[in-house]
């Protein structure tokens, strides 16, 4: 199941982890993140043991999606080590999310 990261959980669930993060920053009344988000989910369990993969509602979070840019939903960063290795705007297939989570683990 997909995690939900919030302004006061954010620093401990991502950028302190021990593992890389894809964090789906999104809204409830943004229709590409409804297309997205059961893929998300998907995602989570099945990158379960290499990844930590959840979402950050940019209504209820606004601070952190203002530090990180966060102008479009649905936006998607990876992060590694705290860091953002990969920025991923629009809701895009499966297999472009699975080839990219790939290619930060590789």
């Amino acid at each position: 199941m997909a995690f939900e990261f919030t302004d006061s959980n954010f620093e401990q669930e991502v950028l302190k982890s021990d593992k890389p993060v894809l964090v789906d920053f999104w809204a409830e009344w943004c229709g590409p993140c409804k297309m997205i988000g059961p893929v998300i989910e998907e995602l989570a369990n099945e990158y379960e043991s290499t990844f930590k993969i959840g979402k950050l509602n940019v209504d209820n979070s606004g601070t952190i999606a203002a530090n990180y840019g966060i102008r479009s939903i649905p936006s998607l960063l990876i992060f590694k080590n705290g860091e953002v290795v990969d920025t991923i705007i629009g809701a895009v297939p499966k297999n472009e999310l699975q080839r990219r989570l790939d290619s930060v683990v590789a």
